[in-house]
């Protein structure tokens, strides 16, 4: 009896996401995936490089880990360090902070879904066959008063669309499966999307501009200091504040009148991908929760759900998180927590062919777990524990989109249910943040306009530890540091991607990316589009600090950059 034939799939790089990625999956005879992999193609090293500094540096170090999530690393950090002193920030620092970082949501939702993701679900080309004046009604019937959707506005982004085509400048769209038969968008409800994927653009600009009125600047701000903020002047000033919210109110129109429709627009066009659990995972999902309001309600709620028990949401307690690298491309391969975590590269090469050595270490992503389970971390998992809690903030967002499209709670964990529970927040997200506003403008209305806590560094512990933990757009974000003699003794930092992309463990359990890709039925091996699906609606962030090195570990140069008078 002649055994079943199997192929694999090698998709490296992954593009549209931030770092480099690579998956590898082995299909059946029947083109059905039956194993994966997923394996970080970069070396982080900023842990090593904050080794032995001044605690009160690491924020502006290791927000250097990404140029798109820079002010969460960069709070996760300072926060770390005020947990290990035991300093307390004043409220109006928290509001300060908040406002930036969940302008960060807003923006990191938006260009996620139509300029990182979208185009898995719409075909570019179809659009440019699209009428107009009946994409124009198609708008309409998701929402009484879509955004910018008349006919003239339709017939503007058509033409600009066409003009790239004959140009021969498709740039982004130039590599794309368009025509692939898994695309299920009419040329109408492509050409709205287009339209908006052309506005959020312009959206997603504006949105930077609100973040760096507090931030100072960005990507890399510069407000952040241990025991508070430094942007007091841009707090108290009414006219900086209006900026701000003037932004966010343009930002909420998009939301309510193009992303929320588009979102509903996609569910309903790929329901039974939904309905077929397409791209669902193990079914393990984890929030640390936060950012309370001035009631001290916190707008995402804390918990875990193991194995899509819904009926059984356990409390969330950091002591129950470890890393380990036994498939991962460092020396430590038993399961620590991260305090005790070391950063040894032990590099092992590919196989000859060019493929990973899947039996053995595969990734520079280490393998994250949470009481030995590999959690899904990210806006799925915030909505689902949100719903469970009975969260006031998140639960009627998530009945009105359930009840709209019909959907259960188990259908968010989807390839397509992740986008859904992403748009969702958005919403929420940029609802919530003029409630902070609020509090704030309260605040100084009433002469609180303290931003710092004030502490003299020689009298804080010599030794310490302590962790800053938080839910940022892609997740639940960790940093822990240890503190020895005044200096950082040691440093990990466990991001959203490091839980969603870590490759197997010492027990053969595969990460998220790995576990959801099991199952997916391939139209055309040819054109893996269903397999960057699934990849994609986790939002994949791997940059990192990258050490240019050859393969005996040797500095290839050093550079210094001379400064010169003006």
């Amino acid at each position: 009896m002649s055994q079943p034939t199997t192929q694999k799939i090698i998709i490296d790089p992954v593009t549209r996401i931030e770092g480099h990625l690579r998956i590898e999956v082995e299909l059946d005879e029947h083109n059905i995936v039956n194993q994966a992999w997923a394996s970080g193609q970069l070396f982080r090293g900023i842990e090593t490089i904050l080794k032995g500094r001044d605690p009160r540096d690491t924020g502006l170090i290791a927000q250097r880990i990404c140029g798109v999530c820079t002010n969460v690393h960069y709070r996760a950090s300072i926060s770390a360090v005020e947990q290990a002193y035991q300093i307390e920030i004043p409220r109006n620092a928290e509001i300060v902070r908040n406002l930036v970082t969940l302008a960060l949501f807003v923006q990191d939702h938006l260009v996620h879904y139509y300029h990182l993701h979208s185009l898995d679900y719409v075909d570019v080309v179809s659009a440019l066959s699209a009428d107009p004046k009946a994409a124009s009604e198609q708008a309409h019937q998701w929402h009484s008063h879509p955004y910018q959707c008349s006919q003239s506005d339709l017939a503007a982004s058509q033409q600009k669309l066409t003009q790239f085509v004959q140009a021969g400048r498709l740039g982004l769209f130039a590599n794309g499966y368009w025509g692939h038969s898994a695309y299920k968008f009419s040329p109408e409800q492509n050409l709205i999307h287009m339209h908006h994927y052309l506005e959020a653009l312009r959206i997603q600009r504006e949105i930077s501009k609100a973040i760096a009125i507090f931030a100072g600047k960005t990507p890399h701000p510069q407000n952040l200091v241990v025991g508070g903020v430094t942007s007091v002047m841009d707090m108290l000033n009414p006219q900086r504040m209006n900026d701000y919210l003037f932004i966010i109110k343009d930002a909420r129109e998009f939301i309510k009148r193009a992303y929320m429709p588009d979102m509903k627009m996609l569910v309903s066009a790929y329901r039974d991908s939904i309905k077929a659990g397409e791209g669902r995972g193990h079914g393990h999902f984890m929030s640390s929760g936060g950012y309370r309001l001035f009631n001290n309600e916190p707008l995402f709620a804390q918990g875990v759900v193991f194995d899509h028990q819904f009926d059984q949401v356990a409390d969330f307690d950091p002591v129950n998180i470890t890393e380990e690298a036994a498939r991962s491309w460092y020396a430590d391969n038993e399961p620590r927590s991260p305090y005790a975590q070391t950063t040894e590269p032990e590099y092992t090469d590919l196989n000859d062919d060019g493929s990973l050595k899947t039996e053995g270490k595969y990734s520079w992503i280490k393998s994250p777990r949470y009481q030995g389970k590999a959690m899904e971390v990210g806006p799925a998992a915030r909505m689902i524990i949100g719903y469970l809690r009975d969260a006031p903030l998140i639960k009627p967002y998530v009945d009105d989109f359930m009840q709209t499209c019909d959907l259960e709670l188990i259908d968010f964990s989807s390839s397509i249910g992740r986008n859904a529970a992403r748009a969702i927040e958005a919403e929420l997200t940029c609802d919530a943040i003029f409630a902070f506003a609020s509090e704030l403008i309260e605040n100084i209305k009433y002469y609180d306009e303290t931003t710092w806590t004030q502490y003299v560094f020689e009298d804080l512990p010599t030794s310490a530890q302590g962790a800053g933990i938080f839910e940022v757009p892609r997740g639940t974000l960790a940093h822990f540091v240890r503190i020895d003699e005044a200096k950082v003794a040691n440093y990990q930092a466990v991001v959203p991607t490091t839980w969603n992309a870590s490759p197997k463990d010492g027990q053969n359990q595969p990460g998220p990316y790995e576990a959801s890709l099991i199952g997916i039925h391939l139209a055309d091996p040819q054109n893996p589009l269903e397999v960057l699906r699934v990849v994609h609606s986790f939002d994949p962030c791997l940059a990192c600090a990258v050490h240019v090195i050859d393969a005996q570990g040797s500095e290839l140069a050093a550079y210094r950059i001379q400064p010169k008078a003006i």
